[in-house]
């Protein structure tokens, strides 16, 4: 059985990221495609994306997408060298570190668009 270590987690959050990013593609060519319906319909969604769970939603989707992406290059690098698998906690935490800062930085340069809207 799995007791909770490092490399449960980073399975978990690679996969709960991806379904994230799945979730906003999806969104994203509903938003797009909307205009088939008029510029009206589609200024309608586009004026739902005012809402701050939507705004705060963007800079979790970098985050998702920044967990991701260097989550899957671990993976790689722990498929495709032998020394991979006996570093995998710690290039974890450095996948984590990379996550956290370029979600902050994300974030302080969404802070206009966070605090004041579109």
């Amino acid at each position: 059985m799995y007791k909770g270590r490092e490399g449960q987690w980073a399975f978990l959050l690679h996969r709960l990221s991806g379904l994230a990013i799945l979730l906003y593609l999806m969104l994203h060519v509903l938003s797009i495609g909307s205009f088939l319906f008029g510029e009206r319909a589609y200024m309608a969604i586009h004026e739902l994306y005012d809402f701050w769970a939507f705004r705060i939603g963007l800079v979790g989707v970098v985050g998702a997408v920044v967990y991701h992406s260097f989550n899957g290059l671990r993976i790689i690098a722990m498929d495709m060298t032998g020394f991979g698998v006996a570093y995998q906690r710690q290039m974890w935490y450095g996948v984590l570190v990379v996550s956290v800062l370029a979600t902050a930085y994300a974030a302080l340069r969404l802070y206009p668009r966070l605090v004041g809207g579109y």
